[in-house]
């Protein structure tokens, strides 16, 4: 006997257009636009999540930067000091403390000069 897909089809494009919902036009509407454009959608969701990533690190090694260049060391010097310190802080929480704490900031901006001088 033939087998039709029937109910498994409709089921199908009942989840696409769910998925779909919010697009314009035929990106909506169309089965074959909807399929393209959630192809491409998932395409660029996957590569931004990726460069999200990359420009909060950017952002955070601009922050860590300036603090550095305020108390006059330059990002690199700081990050090798950071090392001969011993000291283990992510650029997140250095650049979060640089701008909320710069007290803390100059602590640990001492320990580094310390240990570059030893």
């Amino acid at each position: 006997m033939r087998t039709r897909k029937g109910a498994a089809r409709t089921q199908a494009k009942k989840r696409l257009f769910r998925k779909v919902k919010g697009f314009v036009g035929g990106r909506r509407k169309l089965l074959r636009s909807a399929k393209e454009t959630l192809i491409r959608a998932g395409v660029y969701a996957y590569r931004d999540r990726r460069n999200r990533r990359r420009e909060f690190r950017a952002l955070w090694i601009t922050r860590i930067s300036a603090a550095c260049r305020a108390r006059g060391l330059r990002y690199s010097q700081f990050i090798n000091g950071l090392k001969l310190a011993k000291i283990e802080l992510d650029r997140k929480s250095l650049a979060t403390i640089a701008v909320d704490d710069p007290s803390g900031f100059d602590a640990v901006v001492d320990a580094v000069k310390a240990a570059m001088a030893a």
